[in-house]
């Protein structure tokens, strides 16, 4: 087999890349170990996509977008971002940049399942389902795999894009700083007696971190993050006990609360490769920057990595240069090192600062957030980073 473009990793970061590079003459395989009835319906896996309106824009154009069913998409208002016991907020709120909401929430399941319809409907894309990738070599001419079912493949260029603990990262020979929180994340849904009036939470607690997504009507999206040993009680108490032990840890703010369906639980790993591109490859997505999901950037970076290779590609293959050649890839690279290694730093300070409990650092932490909301040019810088839309 032969092809143009391989990109090893069904997820939307990959299968959006397919569907950027579709349609102008390109040959694209899809390598993914799943079998593809479970991509065609994934499961749901307790994950609300934070989607900004440049994503939203992204998705539109790529098809994914119409595909949504009006009650996949609620509308996040505004964001506000709390310390320990105090009332006291900073608010980041739509309405001071002129809009009406500061983005939107999508369960990760429904833009799984739009993005493998979309790329279903491309002709010059092969999914290669239920297969891994057992030998691979780059060289300065071509790419060379063989897969799971002994099948050999050719390319003239392969991308990783199969999550931050990516094997064609590895098999790249392509390292990754890999900052390990020490920390479990629980989501789950849940009803509550108490309007979320749309508002996003991000909660500092001690000993804790809360987050609230706020879905359609009175339900939400509860984010819980803890040691893994008190993460195993938590998991372990029945629905009712529960919800209980989340009014508490809300402090009763939304009122009575009620688990809908199951809790899952993620390990808290950030990860950031030290090259997003090699010789005949590059890294998009997750395998590139796997972002802790305190700040929800992390789809959005991700979907932002592949548009931003896709266009690179095209631009070189409209002007008769070859994908694969080390100065188109390194020009993808570089660009996404520029727009993801700030974000990634600011994000690991930020959870780092907040998760420090010290009496010192609870106080810093208070008056970092108290400064905050008394600066309007910051706010408001904030609120137009997530509401705009690139020309």
């Amino acid at each position: 087999m032969k092809a143009d473009v391989v990109i090893v990793g069904a997820g939307p970061a990959g299968l959006c890349l397919a569907r950027s590079l579709s349609g102008q003459g390109l040959s694209i395989r899809i390598v993914e170990r799943q079998p593809a009835c479970t991509l065609a319906a994934p499961p749901f896996d307790g994950r609300e996509i934070a989607l900004t309106h440049a994503s939203q824009q992204m998705l539109a154009d790529l098809g994914l977008w119409q595909q949504f069913r009006p009650e996949d998409i609620s509308p996040l208002r505004d964001a506000q971002v709390l310390n320990g016991p105090s009332p006291y907020a900073l608010r980041i709120a739509a309405a001071a940049v002129g809009k009406e909401r500061l983005g939107c929430l999508v369960p990760n399941q429904a833009i799984r399942r739009a993005a493998f319809a979309t790329v279903g409907e491309c002709r010059d894309v092969e999914l290669l389902s239920e297969r891994t990738i057992v030998d691979l070599s780059c060289s300065p001419h071509a790419v060379s795999l063989r897969l799971s079912d002994g099948r050999p493949l050719r390319a003239r260029l392969i991308v990783a894009a199969d999550s931050r603990f990516s094997e064609t990262r590895r098999r790249l020979g392509i390292g990754a700083r890999m900052e390990d929180f020490g920390k479990t994340m629980l989501v789950c849904r849940m009803a509550h007696e108490r309007s979320h009036e749309q508002v996003a939470w991000e909660w500092f607690g001690y000993g804790q971190t809360l987050a609230l997504l706020p879905l359609n009507g009175n339900l939400a999206s509860a984010v819980l993050t803890l040691a893994p040993s008190e993460m195993n009680q938590m998991t372990s108490l029945d629905p009712q006990a529960f919800a209980r032990e989340m009014e508490r840890r809300f402090d009763g703010r939304l009122g009575r609360m009620e688990l809908l369906g199951e809790r899952t639980t993620y390990p808290l790993v950030g990860v950031y490769a030290e090259r997003f591109a090699g010789l005949r490859s590059a890294l998009v997505g997750d395998a590139a920057v796997g972002m802790h999901p305190v700040t929800a950037h992390g789809f959005n970076l991700g979907l932002q990595s592949q548009k931003r290779l896709a266009d690179t590609l095209l631009d070189a293959l409209h002007n008769g240069r070859d994908i694969g050649a080390p100065a188109v890839l390194q020009r993808y690279a570089r660009a996404q090192q520029r727009a993801s290694w700030p974000l990634y730093q600011a994000t690991s300070l930020l959870v780092r600062l907040y998760t420090d409990d010290r009496a010192a650092t609870r106080l810093l932490r208070d008056a970092g957030l108290r400064v905050a909301q008394n600066l309007l040019p910051f706010k408001t810088a904030l609120a137009r980073h997530l509401t705009q839309v690139p020309r």
